[in-house]
């Protein structure tokens, strides 16, 4: 006997501290850098480094405004730079500052995350691929929080799938995009709006949304048919790109190693996850005319293709360069002649 389809009623928002809402993304960010302080402390601890445990908190502060200044620009850049002549009467008046509507790019967070550590490392000079092997090491829990995020948000859906699938969702984040004549069918189907809301005069995707999302049953109801049984692509990228990517490094990292071995490494098999998982991903709905009519292929898979070159070059080169090993998380014997100057 099959399960029945689960209809994703889940709140972005945690909790409302008067005009504050307390959103699940924001805590997933705030969660993962705390998780990437605790584990830069350790491998200082433990491991080789020139960095101090007790620095760790200001290479991570530098690291994090990297990961959020270019995770917003590669949004816009990438996949849509519309946004950039898109102005608002309302805060933050930009779109492009609108980063409470949603609209990160993990490949443009890797760039300027990678910068705060450039940053970071002229300004107190350290080895630049040592600093990047700390943030590719610590990245991986900071992707899976975030995509956990992801699903609570019902953002980035999965591609259709069986209903009788046991992981199926069903989400109704998905008349956002749906086309008129859906929608049409699906307002059909409610009651009249202000019967439901008094002062609602006409029924819209978010409405509705919110509705479901505040457990009201009789709209979940009515609209659950009309919604297509999902992936749950959010959790799937969660485990993949989070959890199996920091597996790998946590293996090849329990002895120290040449500085950018650990970076090139995570992003090597970062990009075989992400291609992996946008089989299930949905592309992008403003998209969907441009590389993947064509090639079938997604933004972030390409995208993913030149980050495994990147990877691999960035390997090769770490392996051949002059320098000591460093790192690791494990206590273990001191290496010959790897005790780097401390700045």
């Amino acid at each position: 006997m099959a399960l029945a389809v689960w209809l994703h009623n889940l709140s972005p928002i945690l909790i409302e501290l008067g005009p504050l809402p307390i959103r699940w993304y924001g805590l997933s960010y705030l969660a993962g850098f705390l998780v990437a302080y605790l584990m830069v402390k350790r491998v200082c601890r433990v491991g080789i480094s020139t960095l101090k445990p007790e620095h760790a908190a200001d290479l991570v502060f530098a690291v994090a405004i990297g990961i959020v200044l270019g995770g917003r620009l590669g949004y816009v850049l990438l996949y849509k730079p519309g946004m950039i002549d898109d102005f608002s009467k309302t805060l933050p008046f930009w779109d492009v500052l609108a980063i409470n509507k949603g609209g990160m790019a993990s490949h443009g967070g890797m760039i300027g995350g990678m910068l705060g550590c450039l940053f970071y490392a002229r300004r107190h000079k350290h080895d630049f691929l040592y600093l990047t092997d700390l943030f590719a090491f610590t990245a991986p829990l900071g992707v899976f929080f975030g995509r956990v995020a992801n699903f609570i948000n019902g953002e980035l859906l999965g591609r259709p799938c069986d209903p009788e699938f046991p992981l199926a969702v069903k989400f109704p984040q998905e008349l956002f995009d749906a086309p008129d004549t859906k929608l049409d069918a699906v307002f059909a189907a409610l009651p009249a709006p202000g019967s439901v809301v008094p002062s609602l005069t006409k029924w819209d995707a978010g409405t509705v949304t919110s509705l479901i999302q505040e457990g009201n049953r009789m709209i979940a109801h009515a609209v659950e048919p009309f919604l297509t049984a999902r992936h749950p692509s959010q959790l799937y990228a969660g485990v993949m790109e989070g959890l199996v990517v920091l597996s790998v490094l946590a293996i090849v990292w329990t002895k120290p190693r040449k500085p950018g071995v650990i970076a090139g490494m995570c992003s090597m098999v970062y990009a075989l996850m992400r291609i992996s998982d946008e089989f299930f991903r949905m592309p992008d709905s403003h998209l969907m005319d441009k590389e993947f009519a064509t090639l079938h292929i997604t933004r972030g898979q390409w995208l993913s293709g030149l980050l495994f070159a990147f990877g691999a070059v960035l390997v090769i080169v770490s392996m051949k360069r002059k320098s000591t090993v460093m790192g690791g998380w494990l206590p273990g014997k001191p290496v010959a002649g790897a005790k780097p100057q401390q700045p």
